[in-house]
């Protein structure tokens, strides 16, 4: 995140992704709440377009998780170059992520920051455990 407002790369979202950062932030930790927005005033995304709905119905099979659809026709519409996630539906190599795989590259943020940023293993052992409280975007 600091990476990002930092301006290392260019953070890339749709307002789908964002509403779901913010619902799922609300829910299970509603302490960090003023956190994530910090985080998001002071970052300098690009906010993409959603998918239509058109768009989401006619790319079923893309993903094995439907909801997941919308944030992977975003990223692809978008051009990025890559599509960085944690969610196993994307990021699992097996049969079910064979088509998206084809279409866009979907890294983990670990490989992410290791190979394509340049981080060192003792960088990323830095960040490994980190947590919201660990946090200050004002830094």
């Amino acid at each position: 995140m600091r990476a990002s407002i930092a301006g290392e790369f260019q953070l890339v979202l749709c307002p789908y992704v964002v509403e779901q950062v913010r619902r799922v932030v609300r829910a299970r930790f509603p302490a960090y709440v003023e956190r994530l927005e910090g985080f998001l005033s002071l970052a300098r995304f690009e906010l993409v377009p959603d998918p239509s709905p058109k768009e989401v119905m006619d790319s079923q099979g893309l993903v094995r998780d439907r909801s997941d659809i919308p944030i992977v026709l975003a990223a692809l519409n978008a051009k990025t170059d890559y599509l960085i996630s944690e969610d196993k539906d994307m990021t699992t190599r097996d049969a079910t992520t064979t088509v998206l795989r084809q279409k866009l590259t979907v890294l983990l943020s670990g490989t992410f920051l290791r190979e394509v940023m340049g981080w060192s293993s003792e960088r990323l052992a830095s960040i490994r455990h980190r947590s919201w409280k660990d946090l200050d975007y004002r830094t």
